[in-house]
């Protein structure tokens, strides 16, 4: 009786925050700003004239992981997931090399919750980010991962390793562990050459992948890194010798492809696959990371990148512990944001008195009417350029929930619209927080909301050009509410 008594006393704590292990405390959620996508200099170079090929630290990034921490630190950042990754005998060096010195990260810089991750060649695809949980075995967890798994980790080439059946062995095995990882598909449209026109990452793969493991393999990097591409280190656009600008902005450097608003076609496109994945019912989440290398300013090494929190964060509804962090990834709660446009969102679905927030299902009966009330915090404070952005629009967008696609490769949700466009005049504001309710027609069937804003007057979100300033387009994009009625 006593250990029922106890347990119900943890389940009427948990609902209100977060129960920390021992201790009987509770920790509230709060928005925490992270990053999901970092290299250090333990993303090497290789040497291939030697035979096995000589692994040359620091040559494809060049940060050490305390200094990404500090950097991420400085710039607001409470979470980070480190995500080098490398070729021939790199879960080795990983393993001895880089976990040592996150450990020694960890120390120097408690401030930032620091996961062991990789970006891994993913079988037959290409990146993706790879988290592992925060355990006393997380080093031997990634170990096993890369050394029977990434694509690129054994020398000769061994093509069995990039097929469509390693990545069904490798996503069997993680789904298999005591304490699941988390998987996310980075720059998903970098190699395409058209919305239309995939490169290595295609629709069919993201939903097999989904399917296959659907509590590991979730989502996808909504806003991709390598944002500062197109700048010079003085901040003004690059330019070649003749005087074009150069440098598309998440190197994605096929005209046919290029990102919209800093972010993938996949998410930016309205009805596009994103839509076309929620609109099965899938929770596939999306993130936004810097994908740092090299910052810009470092002109010997062409660098491309902001520091992990400079321009791009991924906020999760979390409670500051390993655990939840993690578990607000998998469950959707999150939103991502550019330039630091706002500090909070809270997208709250109610009907018939319930209520359901990002990430979550509300189940309303039929015929009752639903309101969606959106608030965002935008501080008067500077970002890292020295600029106050205001939020000029949000956008709500919704899209029909139908089941499961007959064709693998649907891209498309024709049901998915803006459905209220929401400018200044719509928001109550309280001090920096503003506030905008809109009811819904009451659904006939499953549907979902999302929002987006931006700081532009643009309806859509433009085809970026080769060195344009990133700091003068920024959007947010929350993930999913599902709504199923009853």
């Amino acid at each position: 009786m006593r250990n029922r008594r106890r347990l119900l006393c943890s389940l009427v704590l948990l609902a209100a925050g977060v129960l920390l292990a021992g201790t009987g405390r509770v920790q509230e959620r709060q928005w925490l700003a992270g990053d999901s996508h970092i290299h250090s200099h333990w993303s090497p170079g290789y040497d291939r004239t030697k035979n096995p090929p000589e692994i040359l630290k620091g040559r494809d990034a060049m940060y050490s992981t305390p200094r990404n921490a500090a950097m991420a630190r400085q710039f607001g950042l409470s979470w980070m997931v480190t995500t080098d990754h490398g070729g021939p005998n790199h879960a080795k060096f990983n393993m001895v090399e880089a976990h040592a010195e996150l450990l020694q990260s960890r120390k120097l810089v408690p401030e930032v919750l620091q996961f062991y991750g990789l970006e891994l060649n993913m079988p037959g695809m290409s990146h993706h980010t790879l988290v592992i949980p925060r355990t006393d075995d997380e080093w031997s967890v990634l170990f096993e991962i890369e050394s029977r798994f990434d694509a690129n980790e054994v020398f000769p080439v061994d093509a069995a390793r990039n097929t469509e059946p390693a990545r069904r062995a490798a996503l069997q095995h993680m789904a298999a562990l005591p304490q699941l990882p988390l998987v996310f598909a980075n720059h998903p449209s970098r190699g395409a050459t058209s919305p239309e026109r995939y490169g290595s990452v295609e629709p069919w793969e993201l939903r097999g992948s989904n399917d296959l493991a659907p509590d590991v393999y979730r989502g996808m990097e909504g806003g991709p890194g390598h944002q500062a591409a197109g700048l010079a280190a003085d901040g003004s656009p690059r330019r070649d010798a003749a005087g074009w600008p150069i440098g598309a902005r998440g190197s994605y450097n096929n005209p046919g492809a290029r990102t919209r608003g800093g972010f993938d076609p996949m998410t930016a496109i309205v009805g596009g696959l994103w839509d076309a994945l929620l609109g099965e019912g899938r929770r596939f989440w999306i993130v936004a990371s810097s994908d740092s290398h090299v910052h810009y300013t470092e002109t010997e090494r062409r660098g491309s990148d902001f520091w992990p929190g400079q321009f791009h964060k991924t906020y999760v509804e979390a409670a500051r512990t390993y655990d939840d962090v993690l578990d607000g990834l998998r469950s959707g709660r999150a939103f991502v944001v550019a330039g630091d446009l706002v500090t909070e969102l809270d997208v709250d679905v109610q009907a018939a008195g319930r209520t359901a927030g990002i990430g979550g299902t509300l189940r309303v009966p039929r015929g009752a009417a639903v309101a969606v009330t959106i608030r965002f915090r935008d501080p008067d404070t500077r970002n890292a350029r020295g600029d106050d952005p205001r939020v000029h629009r949000v956008d709500v967008i919704a899209g029909a929930v139908r089941g499961r696609a007959q064709d693998p490769d649907a891209d498309r949700n024709e049901t998915t619209r803006v459905i209220a466009r929401l400018h200044t005049d719509a928001w109550t504001r309280h001090g920096d927080v503003y506030q905008s309710t809109v009811t819904l027609q009451p659904p006939d069937s499953h549907t979902y909301v999302r929002v987006r804003g931006t700081n532009t007057t643009d309806p859509e979100p433009l085809i970026d050009q080769p060195g344009e300033n990133p700091w003068a387009d920024l959007w947010l994009y929350s993930n999913p509410v599902f709504i199923e009625v009853e």
